[in-house]
């Protein structure tokens, strides 16, 4: 199958070559012939017929004797390579330069444009012939006398037979271009036909090892553009697969590690209720409080799990609400304040009352604030500072995370929102499933918003949640508070 298209492109490139060529020879030379040497010709044979009407308009011997033409013209025929004759003014034949003319003397001919030429303009015609025979050019120039009568007819002929193997030669220097034309096409379209059959075979062999597990280093991105192009494209999809598959192993074993933790904590905890904690209340609320705090760590991670799903499959919906801002999200922030309390962090809320109504499911927007404070949390080391601030812009509300803590490093910072990604050990994402900030983003941009941040390494992060408020129905606007006036 790939030698077969090799073979396809090599003739796709030489065939065009082999129809083309020929093609555009013969309209060169009919262009050549037709467009520069016909009319170059006529114009040098109507300078020629001035030049004679010339010298012989005062000769009134030359038009009343034809004796005496035939004897002028027989003494300048050797240097003449065209036909010369000498007409009387109703088109009478005088005397011609070519022999053959002899048995024609005073004869009437039928020559087209003899009017024309009666009335003293020079008549030109020009027939081209791929055969070379008969006339080619034939003009008629008027001679008049001093006295502005019309004396005669000069009429100059140039037969093929005298241009023809200037035509010929012509067509020879042509034809031997194209000769070489063809052979230098044909070996350069066979390059270029191999430099796009390799790598179009390296690409075909590529995908199809690549449908069959076998593909794991690049391609080299050689050859012309678009080849380049190709290769560049089959590489990303190589990479991708990789990272796919990365991905999938390490969503095992972050499923593996997470899950075992807490499994194992709570199957400590039940076989010591089994052997005679029991017996012991305080022991056993201890126990149990320690198995509810692990199965509410596997509840999260669920969750988690299940927002994936939804992201994977599409399917995550929205039971969208009025919500007030500035009465929702201080509810929202009381468990947390708790939290920053115990780990012993500035807790600090700036949220004003004047924020706007706005429609959004409160339970998945509850998540997207959880999730980003948590973060904040986590990473901030004690006595640092967790700030929380609201506002609102021309078009959207915003709810602003900063903190303090060690930041993001630049190389983690493009891949925070990649499912599964926690970073190096001792950066900041290193826990949990790796999910938190995809998710995050995921529930923002589902409700029309997006999710900016900025972090510099040990200087702390911010993170900014932007939720459209324009855009709601009469019944938000309508519980949308006023600003109190001052």
């Amino acid at each position: 199958m790939l030698n077969s298209l090799r073979n396809r492109l090599i003739l796709s490139h030489i065939l065009p070559l082999m129809i083309i060529i020929p093609f555009m020879g013969i309209v060169l030379i009919y262009v050549l012939e037709t467009r520069y040497l016909l009319p170059k010709l006529s114009n040098d044979l109507i300078g020629f017929a001035n030049l004679i009407a010339d010298i012989t308009k005062d000769e009134e011997r030359l038009w009343n004797d034809p004796a005496y033409a035939e004897n002028v013209l027989e003494q300048i025929r050797p240097n003449l390579a065209t036909r010369v004759m000498f007409l009387t003014p109703d088109g009478r034949l005088l005397a011609s330069s070519d022999p053959v003319d002899a048995n024609r003397l005073n004869e009437l001919l039928n020559l087209s444009g003899l009017s024309q030429v009666q009335q003293g303009n020079v008549v030109s015609h020009t027939v081209f012939s791929q055969s070379f025979k008969g006339e080619v050019i034939d003009i008629l120039e008027p001679v008049v006398g001093s006295d502005n009568q019309l004396k005669g007819i000069i009429r100059l002929s140039y037969h093929f037979d005298a241009v023809s193997e200037d035509f010929l030669k012509l067509r020879y220097y042509i034809l031997g271009i194209l000769v070489f034309g063809i052979v230098l096409g044909t070996l350069l379209g066979y390059v270029l036909a191999l430099n796009i059959a390799n790598p179009v075979q390296k690409v075909t062999q590529a995908m199809i090892d690549l449908a069959r597990g076998d593909r794991r280093e690049a391609l080299p991105e050689q050859g012309p553009q678009e080849i380049r192009l190709l290769l560049q494209g089959v590489n990303i999809l190589v990479q991708r697969l990789h990272n796919l598959e990365e991905a999938r192993r390490q969503l095992l074993a972050n499923l593996v590690h997470e899950l075992g933790r807490p499994m194992g904590a709570m199957r400590m905890g039940l076989q010591a209720l089994m052997r005679g904690a029991k017996e012991n209340p305080q022991l056993m609320d201890e126990l149990l409080e320690g198995m509810d705090y692990e199965a509410s760590r596997l509840q999260y991670l669920l969750d988690d799990l299940a927002h994936l799903h939804d992201q994977v499959l599409g399917t995550l919906e929205l039971d969208r609400k009025p919500i007030e801002l500035s009465k929702w999200l201080p509810k929202v922030l009381i468990p947390w304040q708790e939290a920053a309390r115990q780990k012993r962090l500035q807790w600090q809320v700036n949220v004003p009352t004047d924020l706007p109504t706005i429609k959004a499911d409160p339970t998945r927007l509850a998540q997207v604030v959880g999730n980003l404070i948590s973060n904040a949390i986590k990473y901030t080391p004690g006595r640092g500072k967790v700030t929380i601030s609201a506002g609102v812009d021309e078009n959207d509300a915003w709810v602003r995370v900063n903190d303090t803590g060690p930041g993001i490093s630049l190389e983690d910072q493009d891949k925070i929102f990649t499912p599964f990604y926690r970073g190096h050990q001792g950066k900041r994402i290193k826990q949990g499933m790796g999910l938190g900030l995809s998710i995050t983003r995921d529930l923002v941009q589902a409700h029309g918003g997006r999710l900016e941040f900025e972090s510099t390494p040990e200087m702390g992060s911010q993170f900014i949640v932007y939720i459209p408020w324009r855009e709601q129905d009469s019944i938000s606007k309508a519980l949308a508070p006023q600003p109190q006036s001052s």
